[in-house]
């Protein structure tokens, strides 16, 4: 029995745990303000878990601002009262400036603005223009649109912020779920299943004698030692050998690293899945392009207008959709021409037009060339009618025509008759 444990501790303790490719620091969170605040205690130390480390999570995926708070509110309620201040009163003195220009007033002096820009572009509260116009040189309208355009970067760096700061004031496992989210994932039940289990095991104690076991059995599992009644079996031979806690102890650490794999590989197939997806969009978005760029299609020529049309009704989702998700042209014309507006001979033929192409097309051909011949016939026919009439022999052609007889109109009376 002996040996058979010295085998099996040999064979465990030479487990390893793979790396992943995922970087975790670059994909969880940071602690709270109440983990970096803590006194130096062990005792009063919260026991860090896989959801948290020390560096900062990259928020590049957030592209929508979410709710402003009432302070951001405020903020930028009174930055939004100086800028129209500013505003107004450099509005004012290059109404000076115009009203003396055309009255032959002196122009307004405009040192003590350079002198202000100078001082702020000093201190880095203004960033000035990238061109090589010296502060001396500039108009008044000059510094209006060097403020105007401080102020706009200041509330876009703003509107840039604000989302990445209610980001990372989230919980952990809700900073996950989001970016999960954030990538086209749709499984959030899998994925919250998956996360109150990675939870509940790195929750363990390995000094506590039940999550010894626990601890045990869930690594046993992992690295496939083999089946449960022989996971069951090798506990217990630990447990009367007083070795269960010193293998709790070893495999911790190995099996939170196994959890952080965990979730990190399901965000990574998911981030993967997203540049499929970007990459398939930009691969179909250029094929449409180059297909119209010719400005003909199947052989008939295409004005701008219809090939802005087509573009457009390809690539863009501009339309709800019964799924709820957006759609382009061609969806949504196939979902009302089949549920909204029904016109079904009109679905049937474009069904018949995308399954069978060159079909399709040559009933078409057809039948324009049936109604071509016909139109020929009859103008044939009414040309030959046409000569047959104009062209009727007279056998008296050589002879003297007669002068029209004169008449007069009926019931006229005498005009010579008198009166």
């Amino acid at each position: 029995m002996e040996d058979t444990n010295k085998t099996s501790d040999q064979t465990l303790d030479s487990t390893t745990v793979g790396q992943v490719d995922v970087n975790l620091d670059e994909i969880f969170g940071t602690p709270g303000a109440e983990n970096i605040m803590l006194p130096e205690n062990k005792e009063e130390e919260k026991v860090k878990s896989v959801f948290s480390n020390e560096n900062l999570v990259d928020v590049t995926f957030i592209d929508k601002p979410a709710a402003d708070s009432k302070e951001t509110v405020a903020s930028k309620e009174e930055t939004k009262q100086e800028v129209e201040a500013t505003i107004a009163e450099l509005d004012n003195l290059i109404s000076q400036e115009e009203d003396a220009g055309n009255k032959g007033r002196p122009k307004v002096d405009k040192s003590g603005l350079a002198e202000l820009a100078a001082k702020m572009i000093e201190e880095g509260t203004l960033i000035p223009f990238d061109d090589d116009k010296s502060l001396e040189d500039y108009t008044t309208k000059d510094f209006r649109e060097l403020f105007e355009a401080n102020f706009q970067e200041r509330e876009n760096k703003i509107r840039e912020n604000t989302p990445k700061e209610f980001f990372q004031a989230l919980p952990e496992e809700l900073q996950i779920a989001a970016k999960y989210v954030a990538d086209g994932g749709q499984d959030l039940k899998g994925l919250f299943r998956t996360l109150a289990h990675v939870e509940e095991i790195v929750e363990l104690d390995p000094d506590n004698e039940y999550d010894q076991e626990e601890i045990a059995r869930q690594y046993l599992h992992a690295t496939r030692f083999g089946t449960p009644e022989e996971i069951e079996a090798e506990i217990e031979d630990w447990k009367d050998l007083n070795k269960l806690g010193q293998k709790a102890q070893q495999f911790k650490p190995k099996l939170d690293a196994m959890q952080e794999q965990i979730i990190a590989r399901q965000l990574a197939e998911q981030e993967l899945k997203k540049e499929q997806q970007e990459k398939a969009a930009k691969v179909y978005t250029d094929n449409v392009y180059n297909t119209l760029v010719a400005g003909e299609l199947g052989g008939i020529k295409l004005d701008k207008k219809t090939q802005s049309l087509l573009y457009s009704g390809l690539v863009q989702p501009n339309y709800p959709s019964i799924s709820g998700k957006p759609t382009n042209l061609l969806g949504h014309l196939l979902e009302k021409y089949q549920f909204v507006e029904p016109n079904h001979s009109l679905i049937a033929e474009a069904l018949w037009l995308l399954a069978d192409p060159d079909g399709y097309k040559g009933r078409v051909r057809e039948i324009g060339g049936k109604q071509a011949t016909e139109k020929v016939v009859r103008q044939l026919k009414t040309e030959e009618q046409r000569k047959i009439t104009s062209s009727t022999p007279d056998d008296d052609d050589d002879r003297p025509r007669k002068a029209p007889q004169r008449t007069i109109p009926r019931n006229q009376g005498n005009i010579f008759k008198r009166f």
